[in-house]
């Protein structure tokens, strides 16, 4: 097993097809033939099938193409990273964004590590905190927002902002900023949230034994979009902070009223692994990151947000 044939492995795992593949990589057909035969000889077991759309990984297949991308990003990280001591910062970062940040964060980010560190090459990553943990601890994003986490062996985190949440919904429904509504009072209202272990669900899930009440969920979704659009729709409310919907109040199609829970606040913290070294591009890419959130609270382009971070 070697790197051109997991390349190989991926190009047709992307394309579908042996001749896209052989484009892709800038080498012949049959090249890319012998490089998957090889590699099928060597695992012993198949790891393509000819299915409705081309050609399909087998469920071995994923497994290994899985792997591969994971070994071959730690090969370009690695080779990015080989260089002489007094030259530029560069490398490959992953960061991964909260859905309710990304909009905010993600563009004023790569302007900044353009102007500051053009030799990084900067790769965005969007998910649930729960998912971002996973991403982080596995090597397949490098630093991660994530909320309420608490230090661990495998990740190191930095507390930067408390948030407020809100409960969202239609615009018909009428809520508004200057009315705040109690988690007890939503007994009854059906709720549209993410799956439970991600990050607000299990903020709601731990202050419910406090109300004695019992979450009314009528859909889960690990989609922000989705979570609003069926709110749009009326088929229930939902909970989110209020950076995240500040656009669709502007255009009056959701309407949020602030929960007046006080411990329903998520904590924003930046968090970096334990288990392998950071590289200085990881470093330099996470405190810009930290910088533009900052920024954002001290313009309040981030509503209801505080500063904690020293």
């Amino acid at each position: 097993m070697d790197i051109k044939q997991l390349r190989a492995l991926l190009a047709v795992a992307e394309t579908g097809s042996v001749t896209r593949a052989a484009e892709a990589l800038h080498i012949v057909q049959p090249a890319v033939s012998r490089q998957l035969k090889l590699l099928e000889e060597d695992v012993g077991i198949a790891l393509f099938e000819r299915g409705r759309y081309g050609m399909e990984l087998t469920e071995s297949g994923e497994i290994l193409a899985q792997h591969a991308r994971r070994a071959l990003l730690e090969l370009d990280r690695a080779r990015s990273e080989i260089q002489p001591s007094n030259a530029q910062i560069s490398g490959i970062v992953t960061v991964g964004l909260l859905p309710s940040t990304s909009d905010l964060l993600a563009g004023p980010l790569l302007d900044e590590v353009k102007n500051q560190h053009p030799a990084v090459n900067l790769r965005i990553s969007v998910g649930y905190a729960g998912y971002l943990r996973d991403w982080l601890e596995s090597g397949e994003v490098d630093a991660a927002l994530l909320y309420n986490p608490k230090a661990t062996p495998t990740i190191q985190v930095q507390p930067l902002l408390e948030e407020s949440l809100c409960v969202v919904g239609p615009w018909s429904a009428q809520l508004s900023s200057d009315r705040s509504i109690a988690l007890a009072d939503l007994a009854a209202w059906p709720l549209i949230l993410p799956s439970a272990g991600h990050g607000i669900r299990n903020l709601l899930e731990q202050a419910c034994p406090g109300t004695g009440m019992k979450l009314n969920v009528v859909a889960e979704t690990n989609s922000m979009n989705v979570q609003k659009n069926l709110v749009v729709r009326g088929h229930g409310y939902t909970i989110l902070p209020s950076i995240a919907v500040t656009e669709d109040v502007a255009r009056k199609q959701l309407g949020a009223s602030p929960l007046s829970d006080q411990e329903l606040q998520r904590t924003i913290v930046l968090a970096l692994p334990n288990t392998r070294r950071i590289p200085m591009a990881v470093r330099a890419v996470a405190s810009l990151l930290e910088r533009e959130m900052k920024l954002a609270v001290e313009r309040g382009d981030w509503p209801t947000a505080r500063w904690i971070s020293d």
